[in-house]
C-alpha cells in the first residue's frame, strides 16, 4: 500500500465516521489497520520492526522502521527515552 492509498483509505474511514456509518471503535479498527499494512508493506529498503521488552511496558510493542536489526534497536532508543533492556523483531502485522 502506497502513502496515498494509506491516505484515502484513512480518509474514507473519517468520512464512514462523520456520516454516522461506523462508531469510534470501528473507526480506530479501520485507521489502524490502515496504518499496519501501510508499515508492514513499506515499499523500499526499510522493514518493520518491533520492540518487546517484558521489563519495560514503554518500549514493548514500539514499531519502527528500519533497515536492520540494529537499525531497529537505535530507532527505538531514539524515541523512548531510557528504553533499558529490549529485543527487536521483524513485525509483520499480525
Amino acid at each position: 500500500m502506497d502513502r496515498i492509498s494509506a491516505l484515502r483509505n484513512v480518509e474514507d474511514a473519517l468520512a464512514a465516521f462523520e456520516d454516522g456509518e461506523v462508531d469510534l471503535a470501528g473507526l480506530e479498527r479501520e485507521v489502524r489497520g490502515t496504518l499496519r499494512t501501510y508499515a508492514t508493506e513499506f515499499e523500499g529498503e526499510l522493514s518493520a520492526y518491533r520492540a518487546v521488552s517484558e521489563a519495560d511496558a514503554s518500549v514493548d510493542g514500539t514499531v519502527v522502521l528500519a533497515g536492520s536489526r540494529q537499525g531497529a534497536r537505535e530507532r527505538v532508543r531514539e524515541l523512548v527515552d531510557r528504553p533499558g533492556s529490549f529485543a527487536v523483531e521483524r513485525f509483520d502485522g499480525a
